[in-house]
């Protein structure tokens, strides 16, 4: 490949970027969505989030998808960010609580 193909392939990948994620700035006024696709997109927060979290509680330390039990900090970090969640509701505190238990869990040296 030479440099002019590199160039070409490069300034072509940023053109498809700038086309597929700047599409959305043009509009002048927000575009309407049906009622539906807006009650679920207001999940998808948290349901990305529950995606990266819950894999990594379930796995046991050796890589294994195994539930360890309640000596490993992760779950003791999730029963904490639970509690926390029904006490305020939200999604923000949960986080920052859990992180902070598990966090502290592991600077006490429970391993996990």
């Amino acid at each position: 490949m030479t440099d002019l193909h590199l160039w070409i392939a490069i300034l072509a990948l940023a053109g498809v970027t700038v086309l597929t994620r700047g599409v959305f700035l043009l509009p002048r006024r927000e575009p309407r969505l049906p009622g539906w696709l807006a009650a679920g997109l207001r999940h998808a927060p948290l349901a990305a989030l529950m995606a990266v979290v819950v894999p990594e509680v379930l796995r046991g330390s050796g890589g294994a998808v195994v539930a360890p039990g309640w000596h490993d900090p992760r779950w003791l970090a999730v029963a904490v960010s639970v509690a926390w969640f029904c006490w305020r509701r939200g999604v923000t505190g949960p986080v920052v609580v859990g992180t902070a238990t598990l966090l502290l869990l592991r600077g006490l040296g429970m391993a996990g």
